[in-house]
């Protein structure tokens, strides 16, 4: 089992978790999210582990369209996700997303991936 999925199984995810994860893989995709590359790298590993659980606000929609967007990400697909992601903020308050971010910071989320620096030399 990866260090990744250990963390996952040490920290298991609530439905909004979910949700949140859900989120920031959109805004991942949408070009929005203001996390540094590593950190990106980890959260949408983070969503792969989580995608298959139930979420509270966001769904299978959710789920299919990120998987859509990851292999084409063409102008409509594009307008699809950030349409979607703009639903999933305002679905979901800033104080619910801002206490999942800092519970993954706390919970040593992004010490657990380790960034190999020379593959990002490659």
């Amino acid at each position: 089992m990866s260090a990744l999925a250990d963390w996952c199984t040490a920290h298991p995810f609530e439905p909004l978790q979910v949700d949140c994860a859900t989120a920031v893989m959109l805004k991942i995709l949408d070009g929005k999210c203001k996390m540094d590359l590593e950190e990106k790298v980890v959260m949408a590993a983070l969503y792969d582990q989580v995608k298959h659980l139930p979420g509270e606000l966001l769904g299978a929609e959710s789920h299919q369209l990120i998987a859509e967007s990851r292999d084409n990400l063409d102008d409509e697909t594009r307008r699809r996700i950030y349409e979607e992601r703009v639903l999933a903020e305002s679905r979901i308050s800033r104080p619910v997303m801002k206490g999942f971010k800092a519970w993954i910071r706390a919970e040593g989320l992004f010490d657990t991936v380790p960034f190999n620096q020379e593959q990002d030399d490659e």
